[in-house]
């Protein structure tokens, strides 16, 4: 059996680190008393209304579609990097990952998924 008091040593000296800057912080942090203190505050402009607000699945939509897009720029990136070393092997690897990233987003173009205001009838009228 491998040794693990080293795992929880650690463990314990962390628990202790977070423990004493949250003690710290209670000490020696500031305290406010006034009106404003709670008030949220953007930019200047006072909030109006509850701060409960509920989004469209438009927009959890669109961040998914970014987090996608995004991600893939990384191996965009990556094959650039090694552009060099996979030679035309690698070059045609990425015009297909390019392609087909390409028909994605025309798809999802098309089928109206990046449309915020556009309402699409739902078959025959």
């Amino acid at each position: 059996m491998p040794a693990v008091w080293p795992i929880g040593l650690y463990f314990v000296l962390v628990v202790l680190l977070i423990a004493g800057m949250l003690g710290i912080s209670f000490l020696l942090g500031q305290r406010h008393d006034d009106r404003a203190t709670n008030a949220p505050y953007e930019g200047g402009i006072l909030s109006e209304g509850s701060a409960h607000v509920r989004f469209s699945a438009k927009y959890y939509l669109i961040s998914m579609f970014f987090v996608v897009f995004d991600l893939e720029a990384v191996f965009v990136f990556a094959w650039a990097v090694a552009a060099r070393e996979v030679g035309w092997a690698g070059y045609i690897e990425i015009l297909i990952f390019i392609g087909i990233l390409v028909a994605t987003l025309i798809y999802l173009w098309r089928s109206g998924a990046l449309d915020w205001n556009v309402r699409r009838k739902k078959g025959p009228s």
